[in-house]
């Protein structure tokens, strides 16, 4: 079996390095690494061009491109029946290509597989960012997971009659063409043990802008409309009715707030425990700290971020992607 691995990258010298020594020690190595330079200026192609006597690699470029136009093109360049997706950024397990493709390799009826992907936290604030935002495996239900393309494998074929991924679309790009796939070819075979590790934003600020420009996407592809409008009823309606009512009749009504924010914060903490083993006591209480900080300024960057999607949605009439 054939395979090709497809990844598209911008500018990424400082990170593309332990993603390509991460492919040197595959299992499995694939038959060929095609990257889309979108146009980097930094050293990207310099650091990629260290790696040529040891992996399989070809590189196009296409000035410009966004993400999923470098995605579409590296597939369409790409010479094999199997291909395999990650991302510039991360780090991937050794036995990753070899865990993903197995399902496709397996059973001819299988069109897609969805890896797993983990935070590769270097700070107390990325360890708490990763329990804040990221599921874990336990809470994957593995007929409704959506991959992200940072982990992702799937026949061409398959690919080619969802159409490809949104080229109209810069964020949220991965869901729709996962959705439409979906739709076509079935639930994603699910292999948790295909890992890929990322860093999470490393900043306040850094994640602020991820989940604004996540609820955009969301708005220019309407996708999750009843989510968003369950957010702004709790933050625009519910929270402002709770505290006027604290003010007016009795403080007793803040009771509800606390119960609220511990309902928010209760799988963040959860997941922590699990995650912040190698911290120091005062890291930990660091990460705690930052759990709350993380969970509201999420939310605030989606209820900032939607509307603007929805007026672009309006304005360009973008094609309808669902599968009817």
């Amino acid at each position: 079996m054939l395979v090709s691995l497809i990844m598209t990258v911008l500018n990424e010298g400082e990170s593309i390095r332990a993603l390509l020594e991460s492919l040197t020690v595959q299992t499995r190595l694939p038959d060929e690494i095609v990257v889309c330079d979108g146009g980097s200026t930094d050293g990207t192609r310099a650091v990629i061009d260290e790696y040529g006597t040891r992996l399989p690699l070809r590189v196009v470029v296409q000035q410009g491109a966004n993400i999923s136009e470098g995605r579409n093109r590296a597939i369409r360049e790409a010479a094999y029946p199997i291909v395999a997706v990650t991302d510039a950024g991360v780090r991937l397990d050794p036995g990753w290509l070899e865990q993903l493709i197995a399902p496709l390799g397996a059973d001819p009826r299988v069109m897609g597989v969805a890896g797993f992907f983990l935070p590769d936290a270097h700070t107390p604030f990325e360890v708490a960012m990763g329990a804040t935002v990221l599921p874990e495996r336990e809470e994957i239900d593995p007929v409704r997971f959506m991959p992200s393309s940072r982990s992702v494998a799937f026949r061409r074929e398959a690919f080619e009659r969802a159409g490809g991924y949104p080229e109209w679309l810069d964020y949220c790009e991965d869901l729709v063409f996962d959705f439409r796939f979906a739709a076509l070819h079935g639930p994603f075979s699910f292999v948790p043990d295909a890992v890929a590790h990322f860093r999470p934003r490393s900043s306040l600020r850094a994640f602020w802008k991820q989940y604004y420009l996540y609820a955009r996407g969301d708005g220019k592809a309407g996708l999750f409309l009843r989510r968003h409008l369950i957010r702004y009823l709790a933050y625009l309606a519910l929270l402002p009715l709770i505290l006027l009512s604290a003010v007016w009749f009795s403080p007793w009504w803040l009771i509800l707030l606390a119960v609220g924010g511990l309902l928010m914060v209760a799988r963040p903490y959860r997941r922590l425990l699990h995650q912040w083993h190698g911290l120091t006591a005062q890291e930990k209480l660091i990460a705690l700290a930052w759990v709350p900080m993380i969970r509201l300024a999420g939310d605030l960057a989606k209820i900032a971020g939607y509307p603007p999607g929805v007026v672009w949605r309006f304005r360009h009439t973008p094609p309808d992607w669902h599968i009817r």
